[in-house]
């Protein structure tokens, strides 16, 4: 293996490349320790040290603070740890370490996210922000199956209309049509949103 390049990533810190290709992200003082330098062959037992003594052990440690920092589904600790400088292979490690602990869990992550959205959100727009994060639709199906129930729309609906300030005896037609549009377009069913007009006596004002 040969050293083809090293680049400045930061003031401190410097990208590897090994034979063309990127391999990792070191310290200066790192270069220095393993006699690093663009041209330099690199040894398999150095380049295995480095990788799992160093770089493994970093990217778990930045996963773990990751997670500490704010809660992420595997998709989005992928994401962050690539744009941090890891390679594919260490991401992977990393992301298989935390996951054995427990500390990164997409269902546990999609029902949390459900039932802190439950009452002021579709569940297509759920559905859509979770599915944006990266989690797999079967775990989003399965989440909402454990943690979302018919009156849940409902409730949304009714606690829209009070943010919104909707007063049903004093909203004229076209206002009535208005918020009936726009929950429509949040992605709440006719027939949650009908049921919900119903009980407050708005569905007349649109017909």
């Amino acid at each position: 293996m040969v050293v083809t390049n090293i680049e400045a990533a930061s003031n401190a810190k410097y990208k590897v490349y090994i034979d063309g290709e990127y391999a990792f992200i070191l310290y200066k003082k790192e270069l220095s320790r393993y006699h690093i330098a663009a041209g330099q062959e690199l040894g398999e037992d150095i380049y295995r040290k480095i990788r799992t003594e160093i770089i493994g052990k970093r990217a778990r440690l930045r996963a773990l603070h990751l997670l500490n920092d704010m809660g992420r589904t595997e998709e989005q600790l992928r994401r962050k740890l690539e744009r941090d400088g890891y390679a594919e292979d260490v991401v992977e490690e990393a992301v298989s370490y935390v996951k054995s602990f427990g500390y990164v869990n997409d269902g546990n992550y999609a029902r949390i996210f459900i039932d802190g959205r439950k009452n002021k959100k579709s569940r297509k727009e759920i559905f859509a922000n979770l599915l944006q994060k990266g989690i797999d639709k079967e775990v989003i199906e399965r989440a909402f199956e454990e943690c979302y129930g018919e009156e849940d729309a409902r409730n949304a609906i009714v606690q829209i209309l009070k943010k919104k300030h909707y007063d049903p005896e004093k909203a004229d037609k076209k206002e009535t049509q208005r918020i009936l549009g726009y929950l429509t377009r949040k992605g709440f069913g006719y027939e949650d949103i009908f049921s919900v007009s119903e009980m407050l006596d708005i569905y007349d004002k649109t017909v």
